[in-house]
């Protein structure tokens, strides 16, 4: 089912009545709420369980709007924006006057974009304003893709539900922060490292560790029930059947190189060749095997270039260290 007008109208009104909007963008769903408005801001936090020091990304409706939220835009930063918005970009610049703190996680800088769904862009326009909004789920687990992942996991939490249908990206938005001399990419996501330097003409580092707080940057982030697990390549079924024999319940990421190959585990996936297949379907994967009573996801690394890069960073971050119990 597709958003209509009257839906999108609807939405807008809930999200200026300081109500919650979950919708989509062509990365993952989010969920919504007006951007400078804090008691709705602070009912995001609420409902995902997110630490309200962890910045919330402001998605406004054009680049034409990017002064009406944030100081001091960069030579750089309007660059990347002319050539990457809409799309799955987020830029880190100063905080605009319009963005409370609450918005920042108490932070002067913001983290800003504008998606690249219709029905995002319709949402915006109709509701005049900037949204803040997280990925539609509980903090730390996996990102939403489809109406139905937010409907399963916030249930009456969220206010109204735009559906849009299947996420095209499937990971989220890169984020680059551009308050410095030198931009620098804090998360890997949908628009590549390598699309970022042809546009800047100089290289780019990945920086694991920052002083700026950004989104997705939790040690356990995009993280399924079942325990995720990386191994190298050539050993992932091996580890996999090794683990099942040991009397776990194993999901397997099957490389495109093995497909042919048959493994003992309770669910296999074999990945696509593709990258951006991949990406876009690595969220409903992990999905997958938590509903197939999966304990344990033995995964490997892809290459990481273009979007394998981000595919990579999403791994790790499934596989970090839980939270204590």
């Amino acid at each position: 089912m597709t958003a209509t007008t009257s839906d999108i109208d609807k939405a807008a009104g809930v999200l200026r009545a300081g109500g919650l909007v979950a919708f989509p963008t062509e990365t993952v769903y989010g969920l919504g709420a007006d951007a400078e408005d804090p008691a709705a801001v602070t009912r995001v936090f609420q409902v995902k369980g997110r630490p309200p020091t962890h910045p919330l990304i402001v998605h406004i409706a054009g680049v034409e709007h990017l002064s009406d939220w944030a100081e001091d835009v960069p030579a750089t930063a309007l660059l990347l924006a002319e050539r990457f918005w809409p799309g799955p970009l987020t830029l880190v610049l100063r905080r605009g006057r319009r963005v409370p703190l609450a918005t920042t996680g108490g932070l002067e800088t913001m983290a800003v974009r504008v998606p690249g769904h219709p029905v995002a862009l319709a949402l915006l326009s109709a509701f005049g304003g900037g949204v803040a909004a997280p990925s539609a789920n509980r903090f730390g687990s996996v990102s939403p893709t489809t109406a139905g992942h937010v409907r399963a996991e916030l249930g009456d939490a969220v206010d109204f539900l735009l559906d849009g249908g299947p996420c095209e990206v499937g990971v989220e938005s890169t984020i680059v922060d551009a308050t410095g001399d030198v931009p620098r990419v804090l998360r890997p996501g949908g628009v590549t490292r390598e699309d970022l330097q042809e546009v800047l003409g100089r290289p780019l580092a990945v920086h694991s560790t920052s002083q700026v707080r950004v989104p997705g940057r939790h040690p356990s982030h995009y993280a399924p029930r079942a325990q995720v697990v990386l191994v190298e390549p050539g050993t992932v079924i091996a580890e996999a059947e090794r683990a099942q024999d040991l009397g776990r319940q194993v999901g397997v990421l099957v490389p495109p190189s093995f497909a042919d190959a048959a493994v003992k585990a309770h669910a296999v996936v074999t990945v696509p060749g593709s990258p951006a297949d991949y990406a876009r379907r690595l969220y409903g994967f992990l999905r997958e095997f938590d509903q197939q009573g999966c304990d344990l996801i033995v995964a490997s690394l892809p290459v990481e270039e273009g979007l394998g890069l981000a595919i990579a960073n999403r791994l790790r971050r499934a596989a970090g260290p839980r939270p204590a119990e």
